[in-house]
């Protein structure tokens, strides 16, 4: 794991782990860079759809993530 060092505003650092419920500074910080790479993928997610790019029915992926589920 990388150090870092880092000057951030007390008020939002504050404010962020109050919102996340996360119990430490270096947790908030993670959840927070965590869930921007979440809504960065889910936008370019989104620019695909329609794209015919998955050759599945909504059946058959719901039951290909099932199963992905069970293998971990």
């Amino acid at each position: 794991m990388a150090r870092l060092s880092a000057d951030i505003d007390p008020a939002v650092l504050k404010e962020a782990q109050r919102i996340s419920g996360a119990r430490t500074k270096r947790e908030t910080i993670d959840h927070a860079l965590r869930e921007l790479i979440a809504r960065h993928r889910m936008r370019e997610l989104a620019t695909l759809a329609g794209q015919d790019l998955v050759d599945m029915t909504i059946e058959e992926l719901a039951q290909w993530r099932a199963n992905a589920g069970s293998r971990q």
